[in-house]
């Protein structure tokens, strides 16, 4: 048995993790941000200390993509500083620290799936705040580097949410991004993957999780209308006609050859993720 320490346990991806651990009958220590300022180092220290875990999981994090823009100070504190803290006390227990990234340090320009040695290039202050992150991790001896891409979950806001609103509210039709390209990831899926990855010592370094599947954010979205029942009209528009404060890359899809090689899995759907989400909410 494993002592796992959860950061950010209350979040969408830490409550996930949390409990597929519990089902595994692990110890887990799963502190929410009101537990655990993992930006103040001697919490962090204290934290480490008295939980004694084998695997530190960090699934706190700044997610805001967009407010990112006008708190790139704080988004660095929490998804940079604070993972050097992590790291350093990840060392002085011994323990593997396993830091959840994102495909937004890279910058959309290549047109095949992005690699784990790919050339990086965030275009926006969260993706910068997430780089930090990256390297920050790596003054842990003992380091896992686990980039994600378009994450839903049923324990905190998301795009699935944020669509199925817009269709409880009759907002039709709805016009959606069409020329911006990933893999959607259902959190569950990334819990068992981070789990399968943090107990194999031949996963270490980056390796790139992302479900089974590429699309669009329009894709997505007329999946969700579809998986939903709804007769709600989807509409493609380009992101030049939808103006958001930071800018995305146009095409994110995680290659997931690392993974699938280590592990000998294969990641799962994003649609039967999707399907487990609306039948769970």
């Amino acid at each position: 048995m494993t002592r796992w320490l959860i950061t950010g346990g209350a979040g969408m991806v830490g409550t996930d993790v949390r409990d597929e651990l519990l089902d595994r009958n692990e110890t887990v220590i799963a502190p929410g941000k009101d537990d655990l300022d993992i930006t103040d180092e001697q919490t962090v220290r204290s934290a480490v200390r008295d939980a004694k875990p084998a695997v530190i999981v960090n699934c706190a994090a700044y997610t805001r993509v967009d407010d990112a823009e006008t708190n790139e100070h704080l988004a660095n504190a929490i998804n940079g500083s604070a993972v050097e803290f992590l790291a350093r006390a990840a060392n002085d227990a011994g323990a593997l620290l396993v830091q959840i990234s994102t495909d937004f340090v890279f910058d959309g320009s290549k047109r095949a799936p992005y690699e784990v040695n790919d050339r990086i290039g965030p275009l926006s202050a969260y993706g910068r705040s997430k780089l930090l992150g990256e390297v920050a991790a790596t003054h842990a001896k003992e380091h896992l580097i686990v980039r994600t891409a378009w994450l839903f979950g049923t324990h905190g806001p998301n795009f699935v949410e944020a669509i199925r609103n817009q269709v409880r509210k009759g907002t039709s039709p709805l016009r959606v991004v069409n020329d911006q390209r990933g893999r959607p990831t259902y959190t569950p899926h990334l819990a068992n993957a981070l789990i399968r990855l943090s107990l194999n010592p031949a996963a270490r370094g980056i390796v790139h999780y992302a479900d089974e599947g590429e699309c669009t954010w329009f894709d997505l979205a007329k999946a969700i209308v579809e998986e939903s029942g709804a007769s709600t009209e989807v509409v493609p528009v380009t992101t030049a006609e939808f103006p958001r404060p930071a800018k995305r890359p146009a095409y994110s899809v995680l290659s997931t050859e690392r993974y699938e090689r280590i592990t000998g899995v294969k990641p799962e759907s994003w649609r039967a993720g999707l399907h487990e989400y609306i039948h769970a909410r």
